[in-house]
């Protein structure tokens, strides 16, 4: 089988979903609402024979009242199931079903949370599932030269093609009220609306910050524990990335608390009313935005190619930092610095850092359209190119 598109922009991850559906009897694809993922699956119907099913649906939910026996008079097509967080307890049910046939292929279940949100379904499919994320738009898939278009509006597809600016800020607006009154009540953060809209305001205005659950609860008049599992179902609702920090056998005092960022740069810019291209270089965070944007471009170039490697963030008590590491198997394959400059300087903190984690390379993302070396091991390059020519031979 081959795919797929979202208007004329190709998905990164339709390789890798091709693959999996010869792999696994149920592929589930997972991301925030509104990414496209039922854009991505339908997109099969005009090469095989599909069956969609939309469990928001009262009608659909209804005809998998006896799952096994509605579907096996569709035995031969490919089954969607939308939103299968509506019906967590299905997942057990297609064990049973799978394991009557078990032909690759079969379905595909598309989910608005965390398999670990989606209740049972890690432990009903162990071993017959396999998941893919698919995130908003990344810069390979809108081309590089609407690079800063992406950074301002997001990658939610209808806010990145919206025609007009207000019309992008009007989606996103929505988009956020839709999950603050709605969604994520849904996937188990029970208060109320307004402490929610707080809470996600609260983690926009500490965007690439560590992260610091007491001050927030004080903020908030609620406990840690409270505020921690706020962050969870966040992060599991895929609309916030918590950077880990790395400290592995290295012999200083290291910061130890993640670093939090808004996964989509649009709806950060949503929370800040940050309406025009214009706005967003004026704002006092338009650094801490330009990182978080990077970071997130190069995570999900990452997980959408299956590289080996993990990101963290470095930093020491005693100052030395640095905003990206990528380690695989022990080894620091590369330190980034991200820095919102076109003539980019690097400091003492970050030759610590390389030396500290023995890195092999080190890296500058900076807003250039160079690329060239500043010391020995140390480059400067722009965030297209690095994710090009870069990040695939670490």
């Amino acid at each position: 089988m081959q795919l797929t598109y979202f208007m004329d922009i190709i998905r990164n991850i339709a390789p890798l979903l091709n693959e999996y559906l010869t792999i696994f009897p149920v592929v589930g694809i997972i991301g925030p609402r509104q990414v496209g993922k039922t854009t991505l699956a339908k997109s099969l119907a005009k090469l095989q024979p599909v069956l969609y099913l939309d469990l928001e649906s009262s009608v659909d939910r209804q005809k998998l009242a006896n799952p096994e026996l509605y579907l096996q008079n569709h035995q031969n097509k490919l089954i969607i199931l939308d939103e299968i967080q509506q019906m967590p307890q299905l997942m057990a049910e297609l064990r049973g079903i799978i394991d009557n046939d078990r032909r690759v292929g079969r379905f595909i279940i598309l989910g608005s949370a965390s398999p670990a949100l989606i209740k049972k379904s890690a432990d009903s499919l162990a071993g017959r599932i396999g998941y893919i994320e698919l995130s908003p738009f990344t810069v390979n898939e809108v081309n590089t030269e609407n690079e800063t278009k992406l950074w301002h509006r997001g990658g939610f597809p209808l806010s990145y093609l919206a025609s007009t600016e207000r019309g992008s800020m009007i989606w996103r607006k929505n988009f956020i009220r839709t999950y603050i009154e709605k969604d994520l009540a849904l996937l188990g953060l029970s208060a109320e609306p307004q402490t929610i809209e707080r809470f996600w305001r609260m983690l926009a205005s500490v965007h690439g910050n560590l992260w610091n659950s007491e001050s927030i609860g004080r903020s908030m008049g609620l406990t840690h524990p409270t505020i921690n599992r706020y962050l969870d179902l966040m992060e599991g609702a895929f609309l916030v990335r918590r950077l880990k920090p790395y400290f592995v056998n290295i012999p200083k005092r290291l910061v130890k608390s993640p670093k939090i960022y808004l996964r989509d740069s649009g709806i950060f810019h949503a929370f800040k009313d940050i309406m025009t291209q214009d706005d967003l270089l004026d704002d006092p965070q338009v650094g801490a935005s330009w990182e978080g944007f990077v970071i997130e471009q190069i995570i999900e170039t990452m997980q959408n190619v299956l590289m080996n490697g993990q990101a963290y963030f470095y930093r020491t008590q005693q100052g030395a930092e640095c905003d990206l590491i990528i380690e695989h198997n022990g080894k620091v394959k590369a330190a980034i610095e991200i820095k919102f400059s076109s003539a980019p300087q690097i400091g003492k903190g970050f030759r610590i850092t390389m030396e500290d984690t023995n890195a092999q390379q080190g890296f500058v993302i900076a807003k250039t359209n160079e690329t060239y070396k500043i010391e020995k091991n140390i480059t400067v390059t722009s965030l297209n190119r690095f994710l090009l020519d870069f990040l695939p031979n670490l």
